[in-house]
């Protein structure tokens, strides 16, 4: 019975299951932590817990990642050098060096001006021993990229380095998203290596010895081999696989599927069984590029956002990211007792007298942290400690422990109370340490001034809205609108009203959905079902729910896409512009065809490389005509031909 191994590593768990696609049937699921520093450790760690597993019945690997979006998020990555051809790319660019030379194309994909090949060798010898991989952008190389493909020929005739070309990645206009986009992809090459040789090792011990897939952006899957061409396609990876979880375990063609993880909330609207491309590109920490992606809308809400009341007694809920009290006191159960100490009314400025702090990570003696920050790490060696305890240790006031630098190191991990915690107080998930929730739950109380059970309430209601504004939100983000919809005053008055924040007496305000909820993550059982009555729409929480992309991952397919322009010549004729060249027909006819025939044994060549051992072809094809003034005259523009492999990655025996 084949079997297909799904993995997934989130911001806080790593999921996996082993599905059988023919019955639709999970067989085996496991979680693990997340390990930030080597997701190798947090894999390996999930395979082990899901028991024994028979190699022989491991058909395909499939893994969804957070690690390119991660990267780019927090700026790590390789020295990339930038050759621009033809002109700058106007605004920041992720490059450490960057050289502009002569050449480039106009519209039509005919050269403005020579290729400088000399000019290139000259950037070449100023970036050896300064950068690690190379990237080429050429103005309109995406409607002739003979001048990206000439450089980077003379690029690996002088050094042996892995070179980038921006039309090898899209073929979006664009010419500073596509730069970006090809800088991105330089820099996270050696990151996506460093995971996938970590990943096989995991598998090898486990002998496992089969393909290896991972899931892209829009939520298909790509080999191995292709991955390490293209890491920056695997942006977006983790929520994409929560969408193709979500149809795969309701069978849900038209649905909002929500996916509550431990750091965000990622929300898509599926129609016909998909959810929309955003074909304009996704943006990453801030960088806007040209790889298609799922329309995914992310909110900083998830089960270990960080759970605050503030000076002047307001609650605050995320966006900030904790290490859950629960949880923590699992493995560190003298948190109990050091929390039972506190006093609730002693003021701190940037903690809540319910944080305590562990020990991520030993770091290198290398004079970076002075005497109190090293203190505090010896501190935390054996056990993780609250803060009032840590500053008695140390004895030194909580106020004036030097932690911020040591928590955006890394070096140390702040635990607080978090949703997790607040299911754990209200008895509905009580995996872990439901003391230590209770405590948190209480410190926090008498700093509001309530009751334990009033807190509890107050921060589920405050939890219920949020989640009810984050799905109105996604749907304004869908439409086009930017703004966030409480940014009125009035609007945050009637909305007050209908997410139950306030009760205005006088009038009564709802609002129904259109679309059902397919709730997924391991935290939607305490929350979605009262966002659903919110809404007045149903909400499906499915088997497996807590795994479901893990699911995802498995369940994908491969989806090849070839996109062709056709358009009128200079000097007559007709100019196919294709991702590998340009070409020029006599006849539109020929040119068409083939277009067409080229561009199906590409996408059917491709898909087969990636395991798919019957290809289904998708051919869609547009032809863009405008009238003439007199309205008798019909004048071509340009035809768009679009093909599409896909399928589901099979190896026989």
């Amino acid at each position: 019975m084949p079997l297909i191994l799904g993995i997934d590593t989130g911001g806080t768990f790593t999921d996996g299951v082993l599905l059988d696609l023919d019955t639709k049937e999970v067989k085996r699921k496991a979680k693990a932590f997340t390990t930030r520093g080597d997701l190798s450790i947090g894999i390996r760690n999930c395979l082990e817990n899901m028991g024994e597993l028979d190699p022989r019945q491991v058909q395909l690997v499939s893994l969804s990642t957070t690690l390119a979006t991660n990267a780019i998020v927090e700026g790590r990555g390789c020295r990339v050098g930038l050759i621009l051809i033809g002109r700058e790319a106007n605004g920041n660019l992720p490059a450490q060096q960057v050289f502009v030379v002569n050449g480039g194309h106009d519209i039509k994909g005919i050269p403005v001006s020579e290729l400088d090949l000399e000019a290139i060798r000259r950037a070449v010898t100023d970036m050896r021993g300064q950068v690690d991989t190379i990237a080429i952008s050429s103005y309109l190389s995406i409607r002739n990229p003979e001048h990206e493909q000439a450089a980077q020929r003379a690029i690996q005739e002088l050094w042996d380095v892995p070179v980038v070309c921006a039309h090898q990645l899209t073929t979006t206009l664009g010419y500073y998203e596509r730069t970006v986009t090809a800088c991105l992809n330089a820099r996270l090459l050696p990151i996506i290596a460093e995971l996938l040789t970590a990943v096989r090792a995991v598998l090898k011990e486990k002998a496992i010895t089969t393909p290896l897939m991972i899931v892209k952006g829009d939520g298909s899957l790509m080999s191995e081999t292709m991955t390490l061409e293209k890491p920056i396609e695997t942006i977006l990876s983790g929520p994409a696989a929560s969408i193709v979880g979500a149809v795969f375990l309701t069978g849900s063609d038209s649905a909002l599927a929500l996916d509550m993880g431990g750091t965000t909330t990622d929300i898509a609207i599926l129609e016909n069984g998909r959810p929309r491309m955003n074909r304009e590109g996704a943006t990453v920490g801030g960088w806007k590029t040209r790889v298609e992606a799922a329309e995914i809308s992310t909110f900083g809400l998830g089960g270990d956002s960080y759970i605050q009341v503030s000076k002047d007694r307001k609650l605050i809920i995320g966006p900030r990211r904790v290490w859950p009290l629960s949880v923590m006191a699992d493995k560190y159960p003298n948190l109990v007792e050091e929390l039972q100490k506190v006093d609730p009314s002693i003021q701190l400025i940037d903690s809540q007298p319910a944080d305590c702090f562990m020990l991520i990570k030993q770091p290198a003696d290398n004079g970076q942290w002075h005497e109190t920050e090293w203190k505090i790490i010896h501190a935390l060696q054996e056990r993780a400690h609250n803060i009032f305890t840590l500053a008695d240790i140390l004895g030194k006031d909580p106020n004036l422990l030097p932690l911020k630098g040591l928590e955006q190191a890394q070096v140390i991990g702040r635990i607080s109370f978090t949703p997790t915690d607040l299911l754990h107080v209200r008895n509905i998930f009580t995996a872990y340490n439901v003391f230590a929730a209770r405590e948190g739950a209480r410190i926090l109380a008498q700093r509001l001034r309530i009751g334990r059970e009033k807190f509890s309430e107050k921060v589920l209601n405050e939890i219920q809205a949020s989640l009810c504004m984050t799905v109105l939100q996604s749907f304004a983000y869908r439409d086009g609108l930017k703004a966030e919809l409480n940014s009125e005053a009035s609007v945050e008055f009637l909305l007050g009203n209908l997410l139950h924040r306030t009760h205005q007496p006088g009038f009564k305000t709802s609002i129904t959905l259109d679309y059902p909820i397919v709730a997924l993550g391991a935290p939607v059982t305490g929350y979605l079902p009262a966002v659903g009555n919110s809404l007045n729409t149903a909400v499906l929480i499915p088997t497996h729910a807590e795994v479901a992309n893990a699911v995802g991952a498995a369940a994908g397919q491969v989806t090849e896409i070839i996109r062709i322009l056709i358009k009128p010549g200079v000097a007559g004729g007709y100019a196919v512009h294709a991702p590998w060249k340009r070409e020029v027909y006599l006849y539109l006819e020929d040119a068409e065809k083939h277009a067409l025939e080229k561009a199906q044994e590409v996408a059917l060549e491709r898909a087969r490389r990636a395991g798919v051992l019957n290809p289904e072809l998708l051919v869609e094809k547009e032809e863009v005509v405008s009238h003439t003034a007199g309205g008798d005259d019909i004048v071509f523009l340009e035809t768009r031909i679009e093909v599409t492999a896909s399928g589901h990655p099979t190896w026989e025996e």
